[in-house]
């Protein structure tokens, strides 16, 4: 295959992963709100499901470096978690990466300071690290929880997320003693690491407050040494022209001096 027959494939294909991600979305907001046949969407769902996991596991086997596919490629895995249909939303992710390789942005001209930042509050605070060890552990918990206290995946998940984020509301509790250990695990993993989410989210806009004053106040400073420079000069060319003036009217002076002596 050569060059310009595999770009051509690489961008069909790509293509078709944005159709199918824009489909994913739209298949969960149809089966959330129950519009349609149910069965037909469940059905669509699973094919698409089956798609997006035979891709990312091709990938996974095709990559040269597989600890940066499964850092970068950490919201691909978590679209293919078939405990919930909203998983799904999650292959958002591939296609905001699509976009990037494309340079979308840039041949549109809408790349600039919003987007440098958006790519370093992802990936150069560690936020993309943080939360999918978050979400895994979430995930984890709540399929033990369901296999161990034999409830369903939905309502398993939703009893970990409240769990972690330590909201609690007791509608789902744990009666195994399995099912109380994996809810300790749970209290003490997830809690630490969405604290350590949430501190980073907090610490990035601090930071970006911060170097917006510093910004403003290297500015103002600015402008004062540059006013001040100012004044100077022209504190000098007064002076200069008052002396300028003395030493014109000195001759004068002189004449008239000399006239009343005569």
């Amino acid at each position: 295959m050569g060059k310009q027959a595999k770009k051509r494939f690489i961008t069909g294909y790509h293509v078709l992963i944005t159709i199918l991600t824009l489909w994913s979305v739209v298949n969960v907001v149809l089966m959330t709100f129950h519009w349609g046949d149910w069965h037909t969407e469940k059905s669509i769902a699973d094919c698409l499901l089956l798609f997006f996991a035979i891709d990312y596991f091709a990938r996974l086997a095709t990559t040269r470096n597989r600890k940066t596919f499964l850092i970068h490629s950490a919201f691909d895995l978590m679209g293919i978690i078939p405990m919930h249909p909203v998983f799904a939303l999650f292959r958002l992710g591939r296609l905001a990466r699509l976009i990037r390789y494309h340079h979308l942005f840039y041949r549109l001209g809408l790349d600039g300071k919003w987007s440098h930042d958006f790519h370093r509050f992802i990936y150069s605070t560690g936020f993309i690290y943080l939360f999918s060890i978050s979400i895994a552990i979430i995930v984890l918990s709540a399929l033990l929880f369901s296999v161990f206290e034999h409830q369903s995946l939905s309502d398993s998940l939703w009893w970990a997320i409240t769990t972690a984020t330590t909201v609690g509301y007791g509608d789902d509790t744990p009666h195994t003693a399995v099912g109380k250990v994996i809810a300790v695990g749970l209290m003490f993993g997830g809690i630490g690491f969405i604290g350590l989410l949430t501190s980073t989210i907090t610490d990035f806009f601090t930071s970006q407050t911060s170097d917006v004053v510093e910004k403003t106040d290297d500015v103002t400073q600015t402008d004062v040494k540059l006013l001040l420079t100012k004044i100077d000069t022209l504190t000098k060319k007064v002076d200069h022209l008052q002396n300028e003036v003395k030493r014109l009217e000195q001759p004068g002076k002189k004449s008239k001096n000399s006239k009343k002596r005569s």
